[in-house]
């Protein structure tokens, strides 16, 4: 007996050609991000998404539910891969108890990367109005990913810097960076590092403005 010809007890089996299971998966997830990032979750249609991955409909609906359950999943493995760029190799309790602006310039810096690194990842993550269709897992997630990032802005907020909550620091910064790299996407400019060291710059100038430090009321 050929050896080669014999199964493999307790492996699943597959058609020949066909991807492995997580393979698939994987294929299905790239799919949908592209189709997502690209007309946004209200513009995408559950078999345009199939048709980017090469595969029919109802081969999607197996491994995904329904068009939630899909841009769930995506949503949840861009917003991981975020969290990987930046808080990877940080010592976030020891960085937020130190100088804020060398944070604030790393996390700045680690976006920037991420936005060159993940475009697509990144375009997805831009659109601010996910809320309606995140489920308790993608808002969890959320939440743990700013969470770091909300105890830094208000804890400045707490020693009298800046004039903003930590809420429209946090806005404001991501607001600014959605703004250069869509510019840059329409033509609009030209992000080389410079530029996007002036902008950090002007950035925390602007979310530490003010006149003076603010008094504790009492």
């Amino acid at each position: 007996m050929n050896v080669h010809s014999q199964k493999r007890v307790g492996q699943p089996q597959r058609g020949r050609g066909r991807p492995p299971v997580e393979g698939l998966r994987a294929q299905l997830l790239d799919a949908a991000l592209r189709t997502f990032a690209e007309r946004g979750y209200h513009g995408a249609a559950v078999p345009e998404v199939a048709r980017a991955a090469g595969v029919a409909t109802g081969t999607l609906y197996r491994y995904f539910a329904s068009k939630e359950a899909l841009v769930n999943e995506v949503f949840r493995a861009a917003k991981t891969r975020l969290r990987a760029a930046l808080f990877d190799g940080m010592d976030v309790d020891r960085d937020l108890a130190g100088a804020p602006e060398p944070l604030f310039g790393a996390i700045w810096r680690r976006l920037c990367a991420f936005a060159r690194a993940e475009p697509l990842a990144f375009r997805f993550l831009e659109m601010q109005d996910h809320a309606p269709y995140l489920d308790a897992d993608s808002r969890a997630l959320e939440r743990a990913v700013l969470h770091p990032i909300w105890l830094g802005a208000s804890r400045l907020g707490r020693a009298g810097h800046g004039q903003m909550s930590a809420e429209s620091a946090i806005a404001f910064v991501w607001g600014a960076l959605v703004g250069l790299f869509k510019a840059e996407r329409l033509g609009y400019v030209t992000l080389d590092d410079a530029t996007l060291e002036r902008a950090r710059v002007a950035a925390w100038t602007a979310v530490m403005a003010t006149t003076e430090p603010r008094r504790r009321r009492g």
